[in-house]
């Protein structure tokens, strides 16, 4: 009997190990609130970046000291935006050129990595990065540059699927890091830059077949998908011809290009459509639907349940893809957005309905604020550049300065808010450009711009400058000026602490209330992706990637110039209190 229950008590206890090394949607769902791993981009579906932890804390920062380091290694460097993500003792980081390492947490033993073959001819426009991977059962899932999605064995790295989003010869690409809400895998594409047709995707994560694709630009068709992988219509995405003029709807961009997050209590996934195609405005008359837009989707039906657009007839390339998070103010449960225009939104989460609107850069030309009644900007048209067929050749439209730059008040470097302070942590920069609008045609594969621009520096002493931003009413508490442009996101914590990289190379950490700068670390390389924090075996542990790179040295003008001393690089750095 003894033995027969000693049996049964092994079976048990291996079952449960074995259920605790499988991700599931509660495990998921409860992400956020769970410290001993981290299983979505983001601590948690609503894209917070927040964790209760506290071991970590300005008393104790002092002796926060690095564990252990990971060179990406060869040749292929560029820039590193991961998350990394973290489950069963193992970290799942992603690499430049589409590359994912599985590494013990306790010691940085490479387990394996896996490094998808690549074409040739590959378009991403902002650098050949990745944000990170998604976790589901004994999977772990990401995306490639051209334009696939693979999920591999968490154990082995073996392939277990693999399938293709579009054509990488077209101008599709994909680098963001899969949503996973609802055991469904969410993912959208990237590509605005080449007449690319955006959309949302939503996946069996198990399988990868589809379950249904709504697309981001007006006129299109949206599609549920059976068992057997047959398609049926789901309804067209908004009114087609109304916000569109002729054919440029069918290449209109707003690609979808950061991805997405996910509120349990709404149902709802939000994901940012970017710029409308091609870029000179006066081609496409009318608001462009649904670019530079938050677009809220019932992950259920995928259909758009609503809509908010940050620019319509956007002519400054102000991508609206940036993070929406969901939180609660005044009883209500909204969303923010620190959009690239330079105003910070908040919206009611379950509705759309604009709630608020505020700059969070101190210069902004092309409008002069956000009518909240209407919801839209007040233009100021004279900012806008010229219609090139009123020139005298035809060939140049009248060029203005614009701030922000294309490249944003925020571009892809995620914010994070705490709930304890009520704050969100931004991390924003101040530049501006020389922008002007040139004729252009589509051609396939083809860059889709019909513009010219140049980045330039507003200020002599610093771009980039966290900011602690109240959302109730756009007041700044607090900022921490950097000298280049921030380009890695944020992390907060219960602990009191904010934590985000800089180009310079530093990791640091500030007092959440104050922000005095309390620890920073020299990780080697400019830092261009968000920090992360989780627990094991009673210890606190924050890990970030660092690897100089992105879209500031392709497209940073002026300011690419200021930063080109900066050195890339390609690891991820662990840290721990020093006992």
């Amino acid at each position: 009997m003894r033995l027969r229950l000693s049996s049964l008590m092994i079976t048990l206890a291996v079952a449960s190990l074995s259920a605790q090394a499988v991700v599931t949607d509660q495990m998921i769902d409860n992400d956020a609130k769970t410290p001993n791993d981290v299983l979505s981009w983001g601590l948690g579906s609503q894209g917070q970046r927040y964790s209760p932890l506290k071991q970590i804390n300005a008393s104790t920062i002092g002796r926060l000291t690095p564990v252990w380091s990971f060179s990406f290694g060869g040749e292929k460097q560029r820039g590193q935006e991961s998350q990394p993500v973290i489950h069963n003792g193992k970290m799942f980081v992603t690499g430049s050129y589409s590359r994912i390492f599985a590494l013990d947490t306790t010691t940085g033993k490479k387990l394996w990595k896996y490094e998808h073959r690549l074409p040739d001819g590959i378009m991403p426009c902002c650098d050949v990065i990745n944000r990170g991977a998604a976790l589901y059962d004994n999977l772990v899932i990401f995306m490639t540059l051209d334009a696939q999605i693979v999920a591999l064995n968490q154990d082995t790295g073996e392939v277990e699927w693999k399938e293709k989003i579009d054509n990488y010869a077209d101008g599709y690409s994909a680098s963001a890091a899969p949503l996973i809400a609802g055991g469904l895998l969410l993912t959208g594409v990237s590509g605005g830059e080449f007449g690319v047709v955006g959309r949302v995707e939503a996946r069996n994560p198990k399988t990868g077949a589809m379950v249904w694709s709504r697309p981001t630009v007006e006129g299109h068709m949206g599609y549920k998908y059976d068992k057997e992988g047959n398609k049926t219509e789901n309804g067209v995405s908004g009114t087609p011809g109304k916000s569109w003029p002729g054919d440029l709807w069918k290449t209109g961009g707003a690609a979808t290009w950061l991805g997405g997050t996910f509120d349990a209590k709404t149902g709802l996934a939000y994901f940012g459509a970017g710029n409308p195609s091609p870029w000179n405005s006066h081609l496409r008359k009318g608001d462009n639907l649904f670019s530079c837009s938050t677009i809220a989707i019932d992950i259920k039906t995928g259909q758009i349940k609503w809509h908010y657009q940050n620019t319509p007839n956007d002519g400054w390339d102000f991508d609206g893809v940036n993070e929406f998070i969901t939180f609660d103010m005044d009883g209500k449960r909204v969303g923010g957005k620190a959009d690239r225009n330079g105003f910070f939104y908040v919206n009611d989460a379950s509705t759309g309905q604009l709630v608020n609107a505020f700059p969070f850069v101190n210069k902004v030309t092309w409008a002069t604020g956000i009518d909240l009644k209407t919801g839209r900007p007040n233009f100021v048209p004279e900012n806008r550049p010229g219609d090139p067929t009123a020139s005298a050749d035809g060939k140049k439209g009248a060029s203005v300065f614009s701030a922000p730059s294309f490249l944003g008040g925020k571009n892809q470097m995620p914010m994070a808010y705490s709930p304890d302070t009520k704050l969100f942590y931004v991390p924003a920069n101040e530049w501006g450009m020389e922008i002007w609008n040139e004729p252009i045609t589509y051609k396939k594969g083809g860059a889709y711009l019909g513009a010219g621009f140049t980045i330039k520096t507003l200020n002599d002493d610093y771009i980039g400058a966290l900011r602690a931003i109240d959302p109730k009413t756009g007041k700044i508490v607090w900022e921490a000026k950097n000298n280049a442009p921030l380009w890695g996101g944020v992390l907060t914590t219960g602990g009191n602490l904010v934590f985000w990289g800089t180009p310079e190379g530093y990791l640091q950490a500030a007092d959440a209330k104050t922000g005095k700068i309390v620890w920073k670390f020299q990780t080697g390389s400019g830092v261009v992706a968000p920090p992360i924090t989780w627990q094991d075996k009673g210890e606190q542990y924050v890990a970030v990637v660092s690897g100089w790179g992105g879209a500031v040295p392709l497209w940073g003008g002026d300011v690419a110039k200021k930063v080109n001393y900066l050195e890339q690089g390609g690891s991820v750095w662990v840290f721990k209190l020093m006992k």
